[in-house]
C-alpha cells in the first residue's frame, strides 16, 4: 500500500536557509513567523496529513460521492469526520486576515501546508481550496457587508466556497455563458442557468455553501464586457446571520472523472435562485480572475503535491523490488537479484523526479513570497516588482509545473512495471489526480498563451525584464565561485535562450499571430527550466553554505549539490532545443486542411 511523509525538512531547509524569510520580520504577517512557530506550523501539519488525511485518499478514490435522489450529495466514508478536524485544528485559518478570525500567517508560511493537503489527499484539499479561492474575491471585490456577512464563515470552514464558470457549450471562452441574472427590485437578482465542472459544488461537510457565479444581467454586452459576478448561496443568510430557506439551485448530477473521485465534481442548477452582484455590473471578469489567479497557484501546488507522493513511492520501491543485476556486476551477493536502485534507468526516473519535485517546490514558496510582499514590502518600488513577478510567474507554476508534476507521477508508476498499473498499489491514483491540473483552472495551453499574449508585453515588458535581471545578476555572481561555475554557465546560456524567443516572439507575433500561438507552449517550458534553474542555484548555494559552516545534515545537503548539477546537465539543455522549436514558426503547423490529418 501506498506511503506519504510530509517534507517538513525540506520545507524549513528552503524557508530558512533558500529564502531567509527572517530578513523579513519587521513586515506585516512575518512578525509571528519566526524558526520555531513556522517549524511547529509544518510539524504538526505535515502529523495532520499523514494522520488524518492521507489515511482516508486511496479509500475515498475507489468509493467516490454519492448522489441521492433530492440532489444532495455525500463525501466518501471519513471526508466528514476529517473535515471537521481540520476546522477544529485551525487549518482554514491560517493565512486568512485576522479581522475576520484568521491567523494573519504569511502565505509563503501556507504553501508548505497546503502541499502536504494536496500531495496526502487532492480530492479533500479542493473543498478547503475552493473556499479560500472565493474569500480571495469577496476580500477584494465584496462590499463591507458581503464581507461581514460571509467571510467569517467561509474562513473558519463552517462555510464551503466554489467557483461557477464553465457552461456546457463553453469553457475558456466566457464570452458564450448564457446564465442569466434578472434584477429583483430589492437589490437582489434571479440567477437562472446550468453550469458544469463545479468542484465541491454539493457536498455534506458544511452547513452552507456559498457559489460565486457567472452571469449576464439583460442589457450587458455579449462578450465578455457583459459578464457579472453573483454571491449565490446554497441557504440564504437571515439579518442575523442564521441560515435561512434554501436557495432556488441543485447538483444535478455528479461528472464521471477519471480522477479526484472523492471531490464532488456537479452540474449545478440555478433556477431563479437568488444572487447578489460582487463588485461592479460587467466587470466579473476581473473579480472572478482574482479566485482564478489563486486557484491556479494552488493548482501548481496541486501538480507538485502529486509529483512528490508517486515520487515518495517509487523511491521505497526501488529500494525493496529486487530485479535483474548491475550493469557492473552484482551489488548484493547474497540475494538471487539487485534492487532496483541499480539500473541506470530507473535512477534516471529517480533523479528527474527528485530534481522536479524539490525545485518546483522552492519555486512555488519564491512565489508565495511575491505574494506577500506584493502586499506588505516596505517600498512602492519592491510592492510593484513582486506584483509583476508572480504575475509572471503563475501560468509557469500552473503550467510547466503541472506539465512536470504529470511527468513525475507517470514515471513514478514506471518504476512500479506491471505492479504500477494495479490499483491496489495506488500510483494509478496519483497519475489520474495529477491529470485533471493540466486541465481545469485554464487547460495548459492557455496559461502558455496567458504568459505570451499577456504576461510579457504587460506595462511594456516590465516584469520578464526584471526576470532577466535577477537570473543575470545570480548567475553572474556564482560564475565566480568554481563550486557553481558550471550550473551558473548553463543557467546563464538558458536565460540567453529565453531572451532570444522573447526578441523573436516580438520580430514575428505582430505578422502572424499563429507564430506566438504555435510556440507559446514551449516558451513556457523554456522559462519553467530557467525559473527552476535559478531555483536550484539559490539551492546549491545555501547547502555549499551550510557545509562550509558545519550546520545541518551533511548527507542531506550533499545531495542538494548533486540534485542541482542533476538539472544543470540534464534539464537545462533542452531550453535551446525548445527555442529552435519556436523558430521553427507556425506555417507546417497550420498548413493542412482538417480532412488531410486523416489518412483513410
Amino acid at each position: 500500500m501506498p506511503v506519504y511523509r510530509a517534507p517538513v525538512k525540506d520545507s524549513l531547509f528552503l524557508l530558512n536557509e533558500v529564502l531567509g524569510i527572517e530578513r523579513y520580520a519587521g513586515l506585516p504577517g512575518f512578525a509571528n513567523a519566526t524558526p520555531d512557530m513556522v517549524e511547529a506550523v509544518l510539524t504538526e501539519a505535515g502529523r495532520f496529513c499523514e494522520e488524518v488525511l492521507f489515511p482516508i485518499n486511496y479509500s475515498g478514490d475507489q468509493q467516490g460521492c454519492t448522489r441521492h435522489e433530492d440532489g444532495s450529495v455525500t463525501t466518501p466514508e471519513g471526508f466528514k469526520d476529517a473535515y471537521k478536524a481540520y476546522c477544529e485544528a485551525g487549518w482554514t485559518l491560517l493565512t486568512q486576515p485576522e479581522e475576520f478570525g484568521g491567523q494573519g500567517l504569511p502565505h509563503v508560511v501556507g504553501f508548505p501546508v497546503e502541499e502536504y493537503r494536496m500531495a496526502a489527499n487532492q480530492a479533500f484539499a479542493m473543498y478547503p481550496g475552493l473556499t479560500q479561492a472565493a474569500v480571495a474575491a469577496i476580500l477584494v471585490k465584496g462590499s463591507d457587508e458581503q464581507k461581514a456577512v460571509y467571510v467569517p464563515k467561509m474562513i473558519s470552514g463552517e462555510w464551503g466556497g466554489t467557483m461557477n464558470l464553465t457552461e456546457p457549450h463553453c469553457g475558456t471562452d466566457l464570452g458564450l455563458i448564457r446564465t442569466r441574472a434578472v434584477p429583483n427590485g430589492d437589490g437582489s437578482y434571479g440567477i437562472t442557468g446550468t453550469k458544469i465542472f463545479i468542484s465541491s459544488g454539493e457536498h455534506d461537510l458544511t452547513d452552507n455553501i456559498v457559489h460565486l457565479v457567472l452571469a449576464k444581467t439583460p442589457d450587458a454586452p455579449d462578450s465578455v464586457k457583459g459578464i457579472s459576478l453573483f454571491i449565490v448561496p446554497k441557504f440564504l443568510v437571515n439579518e442575523d446571520g442564521a441560515l435561512g430557506e434554501r436557495n432556488t439551485l441543485s447538483c444535478g448530477s455528479i461528472e464521471h472523472k477519471m480522477g479526484i473521485h472523492a471531490n464532488a465534481t456537479c452540474v449545478m442548477n440555478y433556477d431563479g435562485a437568488k444572487g447578489w452582484m460582487v463588485g461592479e455590473e460587467n466587470k466579473g471578469l476581473a473579480a472572478m480572475f482574482v479566485m482564478m489567479n489563486a486557484a491556479r497557484l494552488g493548482v501548481g501546488i496541486q501538480g507538485l503535491g502529486q509529483a512528490d507522493i508517486a515520487f515518495q513511492n517509487a523511491v521505497q520501491y526501488a529500494q525493496d523490488r529486487r530485479q535483474g543485476r548491475a550493469l557492473t556486476g552484482p551489488q548484493d551477493s547474497q540475494e538471487k537479484a539487485d534492487p532496483l536502485f541499480v539500473h541506470p534507468d530507473v535512477r534516471r526516473m529517480l533523479m528527474d523526479g527528485k530534481a522536479v519535485v524539490e525545485g518546483l517546490r522552492a519555486l512555488c514558496l519564491w512565489g508565495a513570497l511575491q505574494v506577500d510582499l506584493s502586499h506588505a514590502a516596505e517600498s512602492e518600488e519592491e510592492r510593484q516588482q513582486a506584483d509583476d513577478l508572480i504575475s509572471l510567474l503563475t501560468p509557469v507554476i500552473k503550467g510547466y509545473g503541472t506539465d512536470k508534476g504529470f511527468d513525475v507521477a507517470v514515471n513514478a508508476q514506471q518504476v512500479f512495471g506491471g505492479h504500477g498499473y494495479i490499483e491496489e498499489q495506488g500510483m494509478s491514483q496519483y497519475v489520474r489526480d495529477a491529470r485533471i491540473t493540466m486541465i481545469y483552472e485554464g487547460a495548459n495551453g492557455v496559461q502558455a498563451m496567458d504568459l505570451v499574449g499577456r504576461k510579457l508585453a504587460q506595462n511594456g515588458g516590465r516584469a520578464i525584464q526584471a526576470f532577466f535581471a535577477i537570473v543575470d545578476a545570480e548567475c553572474a555572481a556564482a560564475k565566480d565561485k568554481p563550486a557553481f561555475a558550471d550550473l551558473a554557465g548553463r543557467l546563464e546560456k538558458a536565460n540567453g535562450e529565453l531572451k532570444a524567443a522573447t526578441m523573436w516572439f516580438m520580430q514575428n507575433g505582430m505578422a502572424n499571430p499563429n507564430n506566438v500561438g504555435a510556440g507559446a507552449h514551449h516558451y513556457m517550458h523554456i522559462m519553467g527550466i530557467v525559473a527552476l534553474g535559478l531555483m536550484w542555484l539559490r539551492i546549491a548555494e545555501a547547502a555549499q553554505k551550510a557545509l562550509d559552516e558545519g550546520r545541518g545534515d551533511a548527507a542531506f545537503l550533499e545531495a542538494k549539490l548533486v540534485t542541482a548539477r542533476h538539472f544543470g546537465e540534464r534539464f537545462i539543455p533542452d531550453a535551446g532545443a525548445l527555442r529552435r522549436k519556436i523558430e521553427a514558426g507556425s506555417e507546417a503547423m497550420m498548413a493542412l486542411t482538417p480532412e488531410q490529418f486523416v489518412g483513410a
